[in-house]
């Protein structure tokens, strides 16, 4: 089998290490495999193409800013993107996460239906179904027949400089997906998300499934030796909580929830330190026992972090699935959180508790009872192999199996 994935990055944030991990299976199971990215540096690497060049990317994201159209433009890139496709004839095109300025998503879809090429489509946000915004939040307007329009976060989200055109991109990717049926299926990495998907207009009429996020189990994400990092924070008799992120904001209304954490952390006794690993606002004044981290690349690093901590805190909005949460039981860590979709549905139940989004009291009595409890890390770990990146392959092979006999019968 042949299979062709396409992502915005490659090997590089959290799509990107997806991509790269399924690349890497499917080889070493035998199938052949050929990626396409378009954003990130140029890698020389067999069955790797970059589609896109930085500049031009650039460019477009600038032109949309004009139009207000995100997913448009980019008809050089989408159509050195297509002809990789024609040269190398997959059995299967796997579309991942491609945002990002580097294709026109309207134009390669609707080529890929009307060339009858299989199909599979990734669900790693939302703006796929929804047409625009990568988290709905509590917005529902995607869901009906009218779509979109008149959008209280049409700046935000779109970054357009003059027009609300949130009910033109939704009508566009109406179009593109209209009559694609017998041969695509819709994957998403979590029962919430896929649920969700099934309620669009968009995409409610195709086949869809859940395949889960993977990780490296094996040489990155398991229980570390985390002496090193005791001595260099001087952590003695003290319990740790670590929070990742992406970005570290104290704003209260910011989607990754920043300001509960530094709440929690007013509450707590200096014998319980909060790490927190994402960028942050050097000139906000954080309480002692926050340790800030900055922005932490190395994986490996990362998960010394997680093993090191008694228990990991999530404190999102909204999460489509939650590499916090996989990351963290992956290392023997259990996760303490708000409910936030996803990540309650993905989370191993006996290791986990998640509360109302924004009841700090709660979550403050959680992260207490989990600190109190004894767990056996390598038990966790044991358990969070459905979390593996041979698992995700397979599951992904077993859909691609599905879509190729589908279309033989």
């Amino acid at each position: 089998m042949k299979i062709l994935q396409v992502n915005v990055v490659y090997n590089n944030g959290s799509t990107g290490k997806i991509t790269y991990d399924i690349h890497q299976e499917l080889k070493s199971q035998g199938h052949e495999s050929i990626v396409c990215y378009g954003r990130g540096d140029s890698i020389d690497e067999q069955d790797v193409y970059k589609t896109c060049g930085e500049m031009y990317s650039h460019f477009n994201h600038y032109m949309t800013r004009l139009t207000g159209v995100m997913y448009g433009g980019c008809f050089y890139s989408t159509n050195k993107l297509i002809s990789v496709i024609k040269k190398e004839k997959p059995d299967i095109v796997h579309l991942q996460c491609i945002n990002g300025y580097f294709v026109n998503i309207y134009q390669l879809v609707t080529w890929l239906k009307n060339n009858h090429i299989k199909t599979v489509v990734t669900l790693h946000a939302e703006f796929m179904y929804t047409g625009g915004c990568g988290y709905a939040l509590s917005c529902d307007k995607w869901r009906r027949n009218e779509g979109c329009g008149q959008c209280p976060r049409w700046r935000s989200d779109t970054q357009s400089l003059f027009f609300d055109k949130t009910k033109t991109m939704w009508y566009r990717m109406k179009k593109a997906f209209d009559g694609f049926d017998e041969n695509i299926i819709i994957t998403s990495v979590s029962p919430w998300l896929m649920n969700r998907a099934k309620q669009s207009p968009i995409l409610g009429d195709k086949e869809h499934t859940v395949v889960i996020n993977g990780l490296d189990t094996e040489s990155v994400f398991y229980p570390r030796d985390t002496e090193e990092l005791r001595q260099k924070h001087n952590i003695k008799d003290e319990k740790i909580i670590f929070h990742a992120t992406p970005k570290f904001s104290v704003d209260r209304n910011h989607i990754k929830g920043g300001y509960y954490v530094l709440e929690l952390a007013k509450r707590l006794n200096q014998n319980i330190k909060i790490i927190v690993a994402g960028p942050y606002d050097e000139t906000v004044s954080y309480p002692e026992n926050m340790i800030m981290l900055g922005k932490v690349t190395n994986q490996g690093l990362l998960a010394r972090y997680y093993s090191l901590a008694d228990v990991s805190l999530l404190t999102s909005q909204k999460e489509t699935f939650s590499m916090v949460t996989a990351e963290s039981l992956c290392c023997g860590t259990p996760v303490v959180g708000f409910k936030a979709g996803a990540p309650e549905q993905i989370a191993l139940e006996e290791f986990s508790e998640f509360v109302d989004h924004g009841d700090i009291d709660s979550l403050h009595k959680e992260i207490m009872s989990f600190l109190n409890k004894q767990f056996d890390n390598d038990e966790i770990s044991i358990k969070s192999q459905c979390y593996s990146k041979a698992t995700m392959t397979n599951n992904y092979l077993t859909v691609y199996k599905r879509l190729c006999e589908t279309n033989l019968q």
